[in-house]
């Protein structure tokens, strides 16, 4: 497994995890945390979708990894459980990608998979 990952959660390797709090820092957001979730369509069945939330559910977990709270809903979590998250820059651009061990394949650009 990945740096970062966790086995009943959802992990963030160190890179991500820098990237996340320079982001949280620019934005001033000391409450805020990174969501995770997933949604269906993308080109393969199902997306994945980020996003900084202050506010948290009766249905999240919270998993603290590298000093980066990420929250997942308990549906998404049902998809994304050892699940990875990572910062990637390359020549095509920076995003943040996740390894999914529950996924049997993904789309060309990584934002989509299906089970």
């Amino acid at each position: 497994m990945p740096d970062g990952s966790m086995q009943d959660g959802v992990g963030v390797t160190e890179r991500a995890a820098a990237r996340l709090k320079a982001l949280l820092a620019e934005d001033g957001g000391d409450d805020a945390r990174f969501r995770v979730s997933v949604s269906g369509g993308g080109c393969s069945g199902f997306q994945y979708a980020f996003s900084f939330d202050d506010e948290r559910n009766a249905d999240d977990r919270v998993f603290a990894v590298h000093g980066v709270e990420v929250v997942v809903d308990e549906i998404s979590l049902d998809l994304l459980r050892g699940a990875v998250v990572d910062w990637k820059e390359d020549l095509a651009g920076a995003m943040f990608v996740i390894e999914n061990p529950n996924a049997a394949s993904s789309c060309g650009c990584g934002s989509s998979f299906a089970i």
